[in-house]
């Protein structure tokens, strides 16, 4: 079933709305890589630590596809979102691909990757 990965990408939606830095620190693997929409890449403690900066006002995701391949589940999605960085507003139109795996201790987010899209 997928309805656990849905459950967990939406925990760490909720997570990164939150700024829970408790929570993702539980929900990301250990070697959790993010590659943004130009390139840049963040570990998982970058990750966690962007929040000092960083804050989403409100955090949207949509067009959701969940295929799951035993140990390991691939989330595909659009979000759209209005944050703010270092207390500038920006909107955020991306597609984004998670990369779920089933470790012993559970679940966890080894792999975020973003597209931008237009913003409209």
């Amino acid at each position: 079933m997928t309805t656990d990965i849905r459950e967990l990408q939406q925990a760490f939606d909720d997570a990164e709305l939150g700024a829970d830095t408790g929570r993702l620190n539980a929900l990301l693997a250990d070697d959790f890589m993010s590659i943004g929409e130009r390139g840049y890449q963040l570990d998982k403690r970058q990750w966690i630590d962007r929040h000092a900066d960083f804050a989403y006002l409100s955090l949207e995701t949509g067009d959701l596809d969940v295929r799951r391949y035993e140990r390991t589940a691939i989330v595909r999605c659009v979000q759209r979102s209005r944050a703010s960085w270092r207390g500038h507003e920006m909107a955020l139109a991306v597609r984004l691909t998670q990369v779920w795996i089933e470790l012993s201790a559970g679940w966890r987010l080894v792999s975020i990757q973003f597209s931008s899209l237009d913003a409209a």
